[in-house]
């Protein structure tokens, strides 16, 4: 399966203040190295296959130094893994329930229930105190393969 990919997915920004966002999608891959080693590559990410690890880059600009937040729904083809900080929320229902991942369940829709996981996050978002807003610019960073 090869799938393309646009430049980011859809993000949202809750705040007061506008908050500029944009945000750019790599392929990581490793390859070999002089004298055996291993060197990380990302690559911009225009096609993608089954099984590709890819880093998602989410960039923010901020004029004022009130909290906001920034929500970006994983798109259907990208199983989430992991995020760059460990204070970003997730949700498996949609944007509905937010939490951390061991924190959560899915129902499986014939009475049972499960404790979800990464393959379930529908959803990430992270919440910027006004103190790291009053320096203007960040960066979130989170991992997904391909399904």
């Amino acid at each position: 399966m090869v799938a393309t990919v646009g430049t980011a997915a859809p993000l949202f920004a809750q705040a007061a203040e506008p908050v500029q966002l944009a945000s750019d999608v790599f392929i990581e891959r490793f390859e070999a190295a002089p004298g055996g080693g291993r060197i990380r590559v990302l690559e911009r990410a225009d096609q993608l296959r089954a099984g590709d690890r890819v880093i998602f880059v989410v960039n923010w600009k901020a004029s004022r130094t009130r909290e906001f937040t920034v929500t970006n729904p994983m798109p259907r083809s990208i199983s989430f893994q992991s995020s760059a900080r460990d204070d970003q929320e997730v949700s498996v229902d949609g944007g509905h329930t937010w939490g951390a991942l061991p924190d959560l369940i899915v129902h499986l829709g014939d009475g049972q229930w499960r404790h979800a996981r990464a393959e379930d996050v529908t959803h990430v978002r992270w919440r910027v105190p006004g103190e790291l807003a009053a320096l203007g610019a960040g960066q979130m960073t989170y991992r997904g393969v391909v399904r």
